[in-house]
């Protein structure tokens, strides 16, 4: 392995950290209602538990409310105790076939949870591009110990690996500033 493989590895990791931190930020819910909530809901399915995705259409009826059409029968039930005892705290009501999922009002408490619910997922992010780049550094020490690089390379590979886990970082603290803003927005 090269400096430049473990630098290219690093960067890739540290790219999916990002993207897994992203949509760990579109579970958390802000006033405004978006089909992607409920794709952390899983309904039983013939003996597996499937996304509401999959056994429905989910779409937006107005900016508060979701819209979930099962396309069988006999799923409405099942898709509404399924979204009543998630987390996420929502409560659908059945019209015949359609079911309506009403966002309830944020509260000034629930706001501030949320918050930190955010930090929360913004410092694992941290933490994981933490671990990628201390395993670039493990890496490069090897070069380093087997003679493969000089102790220039190596402190220099080392400091480029540092200015991406910096710029990384920067990018998380800016994704959590924007969720806490839109978060806190009533």
């Amino acid at each position: 392995m090269t400096i430049q493989d473990i630098k290219k590895t690093a960067e890739t990791k540290m790219g999916k950290s990002i993207e897994a931190f992203k949509n760990e930020l579109h579970k958390i819910r802000t006033g405004r209602a978006h089909p992607g909530l409920l794709d952390q809901v899983h309904v039983d399915y013939y003996g597996s538990a499937v996304p509401i995705s999959q056994v429905a259409n989910v779409t937006l009826l107005d900016a508060r409310t979701i819209s979930v059409q099962p396309w069988e029968k006999g799923m409405g039930a099942k898709i509404e105790k399924a979204i009543r005892e998630s987390d996420l705290g929502l409560n659908p009501s059945s019209q015949g076939d359609l079911l309506r999922v009403p966002m309830p009002a944020l509260t000034e408490e629930r706001r501030k949870e949320l918050t930190k619910v955010v930090r929360h997922a913004g410092e694992d992010a941290k933490i994981a591009v933490r671990a990628v780049r201390r395993e670039a550094n493990e890496h490069l020490k090897k070069l380093l110990k087997d003679k493969e690089v000089s102790e220039d390379d190596e402190r220099r590979a080392q400091d480029e690996v540092q200015r991406l886990t910096d710029r990384v970082i920067a990018e998380i603290d800016k994704l959590v500033q924007g969720k806490e803003a839109e978060v806190l927005a009533v």
